[in-house]
């Protein structure tokens, strides 16, 4: 820690108090390293996105964040299960099949705008400094090294902020790869979702209560049906643009209450409840970062990825992302070394996990793909697929991913990640 910095000069700035952001600067702040973050929103604040999956447990318990989340009135979630379109539901993936029921075979299905204060908390609490209502215009540079940024305040006030190291956790909204011209789509991956949330749907018994449900609807669109506290449910579908707009339709509701009759198990739980009354829409486009970060700079969480939400990887790699980013940081600030071929191991784990998952989402997505065929045909795969919906990412898939290429085509790694080095745009090896 640098204690002789003054007010405008940082160890670390972090651009974004979302789960990623928060997650990196409590890290950061454990270490007793000076973190400022930027946040443009007033917490707590509407977000969508609230499953969590089982390898969510190891950042959590990284961030010191188990007991708090154990006594919280978070739904508990031990199963994610699939249901035909005549509403006939799969067996359910109990993660306790796989895992210490104790542990990560229980995790939570979360209201963000509580879930994201807890976790901005719990970098303030390690002492991280965290300004809300204060927007990034631009970042700093010296040369090819960034140096900090230039913000907003809510008053109009404009004030620079400077530092070694910035972390581009902005979300989805990719502060950094959209002004630099490095997001790249996955153009397979062109979703669009509309949602509400239900009072008093249908719920199932027991441990099956706050289970995420994902519900089948024509050209392979489907349904989330997430279980939260306070008799609330986050139902949505996710499809085809061109599909969910056929005849015309574009208002979200009129979109949401006629699929609705595309699925019976959906309509026959909705039923049961009412809407809240807003329905909202987004185009769920699938993003990657052609760069993990340059001299001076680490993209993480949405920033760096975006990856389809079909099987609720969202928020566990955010969090993941979040804790790799800073330790790799806290390392960086003690050998005062920035260079971006340091932030390369980063990016390579990170990918991997993206990938990995991409893989399965791919699969879900072709009409020819069923986890019941590949089960049948390879028993073993059981386990395996478990481990990638339950965000096991980070290991060798490579037997299974080749026994689901004899039914589906899957995708090859992408050729990006790696950090840029220097004007001339040299790779510092491909992630």
């Amino acid at each position: 820690m640098n204690s002789g910095m003054n007010a405008n000069h940082w160890d670390a700035i972090i651009i974004g108090g979302g789960p990623s952001g928060s997650s990196a600067a409590a890290i950061l702040a454990e270490y007793g390293h000076r973190v400022l973050v930027l946040e443009r929103e007033k917490f707590p604040r509407y977000h969508i996105g609230e499953s969590l999956i089982p390898f969510t447990y190891q950042p959590l318990q990284r961030l010191g964040l188990i007991p708090k989340m154990k006594r919280s009135h978070f739904v508990k979630k031990y199963s994610v299960v699939f249901i035909s379109r005549n509403g006939k539901a799969s067996e359910p993936f109990y993660f306790y099949n796989r895992y210490d029921r104790d542990s990560v075979a229980q995790t939570w299905q979360v209201l963000r705008s509580e879930f994201d204060q807890l976790l901005l908390d719990n970098a303030r609490e390690k002492g991280a400094h965290v300004i809300e209502e204060i927007t990034v215009k631009e970042l700093l540079r010296e040369g090819d090294r960034v140096v900090g940024v230039r913000a907003q305040k809510k008053s109009g006030e404009t004030i620079e902020y400077r530092a070694p190291i910035t972390l581009d956790c902005s979300g989805k909204e990719a502060f950094t790869a959209v002004r630099n011209g490095w997001r790249t789509k996955d153009p397979y991956l062109s979703k669009v979702a509309v949602w509400t949330y239900y009072k008093g749907s249908k719920r199932e018994p027991g441990i099956d209560e706050g289970a995420t449900t994902v519900a089948y609807v024509p050209e392979k669109g489907w349904f989330w049906h997430i279980p939260q506290h306070d008799d609330m449910v986050s139902v949505g579908v996710v499809a085809e643009g061109k599909y969910l707009t056929r005849d015309g339709v574009r208002d979200p509701e009129q979109i949401f209450k006629r699929e609705i009759e595309q699925n019976a198990w959906i309509k026959e739980h909705l039923s049961h409840g009412h809407s809240t009354g807003q329905y909202y829409l987004i185009s769920e486009y699938t993003q990657h970062a052609r760069h993990c970060g340059s001299e001076g700079l680490l993209l993480v969480g949405d920033a760096f990825a975006f990856l389809d939400p079909v099987f609720s990887s969202g928020l566990m790699l955010a969090l993941k992302s979040g804790t790799a980013a800073g330790e790799e940081i806290h390392k960086a600030i003690l050998a005062r070394d920035f260079s971006p071929q340091r932030f390369t191991e980063y990016a390579r784990y990170i990918r991997e996990g993206i990938e990995n998952m991409r893989k399965l989402v791919y699969a879900f997505y072709d009409p020819k793909f069923s986890f019941k065929k590949v089960i049948e045909t390879r028993p073993e795969a059981a386990g395996e697929i478990t481990d990638c919906l339950s965000g096991d990412v980070n290991k060798d898939y490579t037997p299974l991913w080749n026994h689901i290429r004899q039914f589906v085509s899957l995708p090859d790694d992408m050729a990006l990640g790696g950090p840029l080095v220097g004007a001339s745009g040299e790779l510092a090896g491909k992630a």
